[in-house]
């Protein structure tokens, strides 16, 4: 047997584990020192008008939700929110007066109170402007990300939004600064980060289980040709214009988020630079021609300039770490977020399932696999997990990101995402663009926190001052 392992193995033998080991708490508002001020000054885009990371907004009883965007997420989100006790879907609104009611029909089947409806182009607006409301829950286009969050948080209601939260620079700077002058958390709805092995793996860093973390790899694979291309997949095909136009990494959150947290990305590290590669297009162009020659509304759609099938991202870190994204939406492969992390002591890989770990040149055995589930699950997990899979939403991760999201806001506690993540995980869109724009040269990444990313505290895995919330109805 391996020293790694056989070291491993004892140390899980003597239950090494997350009740053993304190986690940072956080407990009433966070305000930055004096010192940790003049360090964000002195850097990045104005002044920090106030450091958002680990800023416990004042507690909310219950808490009010209006969601915008009634398609599969934003349906999804209702129906996961009529489960969780202290929310309360008080407003719904879309474009299309049809998903309204469709989206209504969900609470009244529960027995809960009819929320108030919106709809048309600015119906979201009206929303904000009229009702009271805590939360501004966002599954729109994602060009409406920025512009919903911050006019959400102007008019004094925290912003939950779909991913990516921003399409440009000039949109991340947007919510950061929004953020901070208003003091209402923006969090982008990045699930993935709430999934079990992704879980697992944080807390295992957290806990020095992978020693020193060296490279961290993430990605969106899944092949989503057909359903962009057909006709009631996105309202408006906004999803398969969004591929027009652009060549760079559209998606990068679902494989960044998870290793940025494991990398305390704006919380003892940052991303420095960024390289970004994409390949020539073999499948969009090929199938816009194939169905126009069926059927002459995809005519529109002939002879334009789509992305490349294949991005490649490589970051650097202020620390001398590595990461790589890929993004791949429109080739016949399987699904992969391939959540990759390698360390001085473990290595770790989700992706082609089953996930493994290894600690030295081993794979362990499955019964270790599961030991290690189960002493070191974070306590999030033990909580709620197995409601959670219940309850569903890609398996369960929806419904842990949505459970914890109001658990924080009830208890005045700070948000595992803050708006320095959402715009830092965001940015990765417009940059990877400029870089392959550039035969692939190297770009700054911007440091949205403005120097704080040296004292910001990593997230907290702990259920410490929460995890108070209960849930109504998923028995079954």
């Amino acid at each position: 047997m391996k020293p790694n392992r056989r070291k491993f193995l004892q140390q899980l033998a003597i239950g090494t584990g997350a009740a053993a080991i304190g986690l940072p708490a956080f407990a009433g508002e966070h305000i930055p020192t004096d010192e940790g001020l003049s360090v964000a000054l002195s850097t990045g885009r104005g002044s920090a008008q106030f450091n958002m990371s680990g800023y416990a907004a004042p507690k909310i009883d219950k808490v009010k939700i209006g969601i915008v965007g009634l398609g599969s997420r934003g349906s999804g989100a209702v129906s996961r929110m009529s489960f969780i006790e202290g929310a309360e879907v008080k407003a719904l609104c879309d474009k299309v007066s049809e998903k309204v009611t469709a989206a209504q029909k969900t609470l009244t089947a529960k027995g809960l109170p009819k929320a108030k409806e919106f709809s048309g182009e600015n119906g979201w607006k009206q929303m904000i402007d009229n009702e009271d409301l805590d939360l501004i829950y966002i599954c729109t286009p994602w060009s409406l990300h920025t512009p919903m969050a911050v006019y959400a948080m102007e008019h004094g209601k925290h912003a939950a939004t779909e991913v990516p939260a921003a399409l440009t620079l000039e949109d991340c700077w947007k919510l950061v600064e929004t953020s901070e002058k208003t003091r209402k958390h923006c969090m982008m709805l990045e699930n993935c980060c709430y999934d079990f092995f992704e879980l697992l793996t944080l807390n295992m860093a957290r806990q020095g289980m992978f020693g020193e973390l060296i490279h961290a790899e993430g990605a969106y694979l899944h092949n989503l040709l057909d359903y962009n291309f057909t006709k009631d997949g996105y309202e408006d095909m906004w999803r398969i214009k969004e591929n027009i136009d652009f060549n760079g990494n559209l998606y990068p959150t679902h494989g960044l988020g998870p290793i940025a947290q494991c990398l305390n990305i704006n919380r003892g590290d940052k991303m420095d630079y960024l390289v970004s590669m994409s390949s020539n297009d073999f499948t969009m162009g090929a199938e816009a021609k194939k169905r126009a020659e069926k059927d002459a509304f995809y005519n529109g759609y002939v002879g334009r300039n789509y992305r490349g099938n294949m991005n490649t991202t490589t970051i650097k870190t202020a620390k001398g770490k590595t990461m790589m994204l890929q993004h791949d939406v429109s080739s016949p492969r399987p699904y992969s977020r391939i959540h990759l992390l390698s360390g001085t002591k473990a290595f770790a890989c989700k992706y082609p399932e089953p996930e493994r770990i290894a600690f030295g040149e081993e794979w362990l055995k499955e019964e270790e696999l599961k030991k290690l589930y189960d002493t070191y699950s974070p306590p999030i997990v033990k909580h709620v997990g197995e409601i959670a899979k219940k309850v569903g939403g890609h398996g369960g991760m929806d419904f842990i990101m949505d459970w914890r999201l109001i658990d924080c806001l009830r208890n005045g506690l700070p948000l595992d995402q803050d708006v320095y993540d959402a715009a830092a995980w965001s940015s990765i869109v417009p940059l990877s663009k400029k870089s392959v724009s550039k035969r692939s040269s190297g770009i700054d990444i911007p440091d949205f926190t403005r120097g704080a990313w040296n004292n910001n505290a990593p997230v907290n895995l702990t259920l410490e001052g929460g995890g108070n919330t209960t849930v109504r109805g998923a028995e079954g």
